[in-house]
């Protein structure tokens, strides 16, 4: 079959409580992305809705959603890889259409992670581990990482303020995207401050400002067939390649000193798939839901080499005018991450980007472009590579 491209993406604001349903918030997303794609909803010929369960009270989400917004009695589905959801549902999506099974696809993520307290929200990802060996142990999201970030500054000398760098640029970028749930600025006194909330201790070395934020949103992709592109959009982009990986779900299955292997093996996949390397990257979107996942992401994705990637941030080589922007939307440190919409939001920002479309974070003439999008601890990983 021919190329796949993308013709159509969608965003709602990420916010910190949606006030209506998940089909209303879905709706945002949606609208959004159909307008971009100029198409109605009878065009679209199968839906894959994308989110991780247990965030809110609606059990199969995928057919409620779908009659609301028009998509029956075509085929759709509920897909959930955690927070990857919606980057493996564009790879399904992908897949359904170089099948020729379908030309015209939507792939709709979304999370109300609002519906239940932090407290609760903590708990639900702790049982993305093996709720029989580890989650009753008390693990959570930060404490993981922190194990992470702790293994990196023991083998390479990685220092607090490198973490801290990630979170300055994250808000420098944060605070222009009109549909991140923090737009404020945050600088390195912040960070150091003892008085500052944004220094308070979460789990050694992570602070407040190292971790992202919980939100509510959603995402839409648009994904066609070629014939399909070229014949109803003057900017498709196309997908150049997919890759996806999983690995040990308990941690004493894998080398904390080692990086994500998800995210090696994915990006290995992605880049021979694309038939480029890391080098051909002109801007990249990867999962910083902590500020040290964003390091371990450029060594992950040959940015830099292993235990290099704090020189990056150092010199400022992952700004929008660096060596390799990263996460010129302010990531999921500025932009929020509502679990099931991250992966689409990401795409869509790669997409604004390539088509010159990103305003005031439009990096100069990019032309291809990375996710990185990883579920859980580093349990499932997606790459997508995109190209003009």
């Amino acid at each position: 079959m021919g190329n796949v491209g993308i013709i159509g993406v969608g965003q709602s604001a990420f916010v910190r409580g949606y006030p209506g349903s998940i089909k209303e918030m879905a709706f945002e997303g949606f609208q959004e992305a159909m307008q971009d794609a100029n198409l109605s909803s009878e065009d679209i010929e199968a839906s894959i809705v994308c989110s991780a369960p247990e965030y809110d009270k609606q059990r199969s989400p995928a057919g409620v959603i779908s009659e609301y917004l028009g998509l029956i009695p075509q085929p759709t589905c509920y897909l959930e890889t955690l927070c990857s959801s919606s980057s493996m549902g564009v790879r399904m999506g992908y897949s359904l259409i170089k099948s020729g099974l379908h030309d015209v696809v939507a792939v709709l993520g979304f999370q109300k992670m609002s519906e239940i307290s932090s407290a609760e929200s903590q708990e639900r990802m702790g049982r993305g581990a093996d709720i029989q060996w580890e989650s009753p142990f008390g693990t959570m999201m930060p404490a993981y990482y922190a194990m992470y970030a702790r293994a990196h500054m023991d083998k390479y000398g990685t220092t607090p303020e490198d973490l801290a760098n990630i979170r300055v640029k994250a808000s420098s970028y944060g605070q222009i995207n009109e549909k991140a749930v923090y737009q404020k600025a945050v600088t390195m006194d912040k960070l150091s401050d003892p008085e500052s909330k944004m220094a308070g201790p979460v789990a050694s070395p992570l602070r407040v400002g190292d971790c992202c934020p919980n939100a509510d949103g959603t995402s839409c992709i648009i994904m066609v067939s070629e014939e399909k592109a070229k014949a109803l959009s003057r900017k498709p982009i196309w997908v150049m390649g997919v890759g996806a990986a999983s690995t040990a779900v308990n941690l004493p299955g894998r080398d904390l000193f080692t990086g994500l292997t998800v995210a090696q093996n994915a990006a290995s996949e992605a880049y021979k798939m694309a038939g480029i390397s890391s080098k051909n990257i002109d801007v990249a979107e990867v999962h910083d839901c902590f500020t040290i996942a964003e390091i371990m992401a450029y060594e992950d994705l040959g940015f830099a080499e292993p235990g290099k990637g704090p020189e990056l941030i150092r010199n400022k080589e992952t700004y929008k005018d660096g060596q390799i922007p990263v996460n010129i939307d302010g990531g999921l440190l500025s932009k929020g991450h509502p679990i099931g919409a991250t992966g689409g939001s990401q795409i869509r920002t790669i997409v604004q980007q390539l088509r010159g479309e990103a305003g005031g974070m439009q990096v100069k003439d990019p032309q291809i472009g990375l996710v990185h999008n990883i579920g859980g601890v580093g349990l499932y990983g997606n790459v997508t590579i995109l190209g003009r």
